[in-house]
């Protein structure tokens, strides 16, 4: 095919990818002003051009045919690296503008991320964010997002990104709990406490701790285990018992006296380690609207007075 045969067609490959990515004609027709007919045209000259069928239409969905997936993986790179192209655009503007997703894991996002985007979204008016909370893991292409933040102590090396802050974990109760039944001072206390954990494996109740040279691990027992800090932070102001947690997600319950630490001067070594990171999507040209988000953020996180638990000698 030469390519005044192709390039022609660059105007169906996109709308393509819309219509895959919508999953509907009517909405990608609403998106680039045209007709749902017009948008089917634009699928069957694609389709004929190809000698392929790209999608099975039915009354209710869409579905792609094996060729589909194929042309879809090949016309999504194609738009990706047409926005590439575009965004050197930014570089002239006086002011960032656009839409910016991102991916947040639940807890990060309720009392890192959210706290902060009042003022950023202040900061820059023609801005609108969309902040996608999820725990599992989302890719930057797959599920067409802008950025990412991650907890991890290895990042993928295929993207960049920048460290936003270390996750340090604590073990803390409220001083009710403690009152009644006492204050561990060592970690092999905790065998005799009701405590508060992960619950999604195993080795979520097996404890270990460090202090210096020294380590410890125990095994934890309690009648309460939840898989979002949320609820173990709850649970913990509850007097259920001795909770794992973030520090992040404690700190406010901490400073007002809600909750205590319990064994502070011992590291609580968390299979949830690592830092939050946000990267993104190699590229020489990243569009202003997303170096700003960037670099407010990372300022953010160094203006945070305390982002780690106060560790006692």
């Amino acid at each position: 095919m030469s390519i005044n045969n192709y390039l022609h067609l660059l105007d169906e490959m996109a709308v393509f990818v819309r219509v895959v990515e919508t999953g509907s004609f009517s909405e990608t027709a609403k998106e680039i002003g045209t007709t749902p007919s017009a948008v089917s045209r634009k699928i069957s000259r694609l389709e004929k051009a190809l000698s392929a069928r790209l999608l099975h239409r039915t009354t209710r969905k869409l579905r792609l045919s094996e060729s589909g997936e194929a042309m879809f993986n090949h016309c999504q790179n194609m738009v990706t690296a047409a926005k590439s192209a575009m965004s050197i655009s930014d570089l002239h503007k006086d002011e960032p503008e656009g839409i910016i997703r991102v991916s947040v894991p639940k807890a990060v996002g309720r009392f890192v991320l959210h706290p902060h985007m009042a003022e950023f979204l202040a900061r820059y008016p023609k801005i609108d964010l969309q902040v996608v909370l999820e725990d599992k893991y989302v890719d930057l292409i797959e599920d067409r997002v802008d950025l990412v933040i991650r907890i991890t102590d290895r990042p993928s090396p295929g993207l960049m990104g920048k460290e936003l802050m270390k996750i340090d974990h604590i073990i803390c109760a409220s001083p009710q709990y403690l009152q009644k039944h006492g204050m561990p001072t060592h970690p092999r206390d905790l065998a005799n406490h009701s405590c508060i954990y992960l619950g999604e494996t195993p080795a979520d109740t097996r404890w270990k701790f460090k202090r210096g040279t020294e380590s410890v691990q125990v095994d934890i027992h309690g009648r309460y285990a939840a898989n979002h800090t949320v609820v173990r932070l709850d649970a913990a102001l509850n007097h259920i018992g001795i909770a794992s947690l973030p520090y992040f997600t404690a700190r406010t319950a901490l400073q007002q006296g809600k909750c205590i630490q319990v064994l502070p001067e011992w590291d609580f070594i968390s299979s949830y380690y690592g830092s939050a990171w946000l990267l993104y999507s190699p590229t020489r040209y990243l569009p202003l609207k997303l170096k700003v988000f960037i670099d407010y953020l990372v300022e953010r996180m160094r203006q945070e007075p305390e982002l780690k638990a106060r560790k006692q000698n």
